[in-house]
């Protein structure tokens, strides 16, 4: 394990992008076995400077320009960042995951998270890009002579006055947002807390509220998160923000013209602005004698819970797939000790996107978890428990898990006229 820590501590010198992918393909694992984090200078983080008070003030001359120091504001832990003669004082934890905002990139006055990249404003502590939905803490900066202090705790913003346009059009009638994942939420979020007060509704064919998709792959695949910790926002909210949220609501036709969403269950909606939020749909293989209750994709908390029950009295199981999804779905099942075969046509996981060295290296590291992988291959017949892969071998699982992909959801979009290439054109 030692070298193999050794040969990822080199992904300091890889993109951002290759140190998020390697990342979320090993964060089911022990955390702290690898360490990888894009960002800017930090100065030193023992345990002792995060116990700095940064209300007796900081030396402005042990803060360069775009460093980030860590400490405590009021009690709360915090970063203080330096922006050429301004200082920020905010937060030290994301608000999606918690990442160390200590590691991340500072960027203009906005800092990124190191994890999923979410983006907080310096000087508000708005979260202003996803994943990330609430705010962070953040406090007034006072500089005297050649000291920095950090004084109170400033307020979160209130709503602000909805403005169409840089000349304060007359906003939308009412808002239709089709779609129920984040990406339709934080939408839906961002019209409230930009001021808009009308009609609102979001109709999405799942049976959840809005939920931490990436996670039902993580933790909630693992058991480490009950169902609950998987809404975005708690059922209240969609009151208090005078959201209209419709579940297991399917639009039939999109009527551009008219400006109606017809429901198949009959019901219609008139809008004045729309927003389509579908995401992506999942790619399905056509595998010989695989039926339905044998094999299992992962897209939905409903298919996460069936994952979930099949898991429960598993031995082993077959993984066709080996890039984020796959991987994290064998690494989640790993970590609840069942045997795991990763199958997928390639020479090395990830390979076609992230190229043979990170493949490798994560490879590697699954393997030592005990996961086997089966490279070169794919699962040409499946007859109860037994599958056989296009090599001639056989393997035995108690079920299979396909995590070959997804495509974006253009259909609704096809049908009603839009025009669509590998998703759907905007200006």
């Amino acid at each position: 394990m030692a070298q193999l820590a050794q040969r990822f501590t080199r992904a300091a010198n890889l993109s951002l992008q290759e140190n998020d992918a390697i990342r979320e393909a090993v964060s089911i694992f022990q955390p702290g076995e690898i360490s990888l984090c894009g960002g800017g200078k930090v100065m030193a983080e023992d345990e002792e400077a995060k116990k700095r008070n940064f209300a007796e003030g900081l030396p402005v001359r042990d803060l360069a320009d775009g460093a980030i120091a860590v400490g405590q504001a009021g009690g709360e832990d915090g970063v203080l960042v330096r922006r050429g003669d301004e200082f920020f004082a905010v937060g030290a934890s994301c608000s999606h995951y918690h990442g160390e905002l200590s590691k991340g990139l500072v960027v203009g006055d906005t800092l990124r998270c190191p994890l999923h990249h979410a983006c907080f404003s310096l000087r508000t502590g708005e979260a202003l890009r996803a994943p990330a939905l609430d705010p962070i803490p953040h406090w007034h900066v006072e500089r005297i002579d050649d000291r920095v202090f950090v004084r109170e705790k400033l307020p979160d913003l209130s709503r602000k006055q909805f403005c169409g346009s840089t000349e304060c059009q007359k906003p939308p009638a009412s808002v239709v947002i089709i779609g129920g994942g984040a990406a339709g939420l934080g939408a839906a979020e961002m019209f409230r807390r930009e001021g808009y007060d009308g009609p609102l509704t979001m109709i999405s064919a799942d049976d959840w509220p809005p939920y931490d998709r990436p996670n039902l792959s993580k933790d909630f695949l693992a058991g480490a998160a009950p169902d609950e910790w998987m809404r975005l926002r708690l059922p209240d909210y969609y009151r208090d923000q005078k959201i209209d949220l419709l579940l297991n609501a399917r639009v039939s036709v999109l009527d551009i013209p008219a400006k109606q969403v017809h429901l198949e269950s009959g019901v219609t909606y008139g809008f004045e602005a729309l927003l389509i939020a579908t995401g992506s749909e999942l790619v399905r293989l056509q595998i010989e004698g695989a039926t339905s209750s044998q094999v299992h994709y992962l897209r939905t908390f409903a298919d996460a819970r069936a994952i979930v029950s099949r898991a429960a009295s598993a031995r082993r199981v077959a993984v066709v797939g080996a890039s984020f999804i796959g991987l994290e779905v064998a690494a989640s099942l790993r970590s609840l000790g069942i045997a795991v075969d990763v199958i997928a046509p390639g020479a090395q996981p990830m390979e076609r996107v992230m190229g043979p060295e990170v493949g490798l290296m994560v490879r590697e590291l699954h393997e030592s978890h005990g996961v086997v992988f089966h490279m070169g291959e794919t699962v040409r017949k499946i007859d109860g428990s037994t599958l056989t892969l296009t090599g001639g071998g056989r393997l035995e699982a108690d079920f299979v898990v396909l995590g070959v992909g997804v495509r974006p959801s253009v259909t609704l979009a096809e049908q009603a006229g839009l025009t669509t290439d590998r998703g759907i054109v905007v200006n």
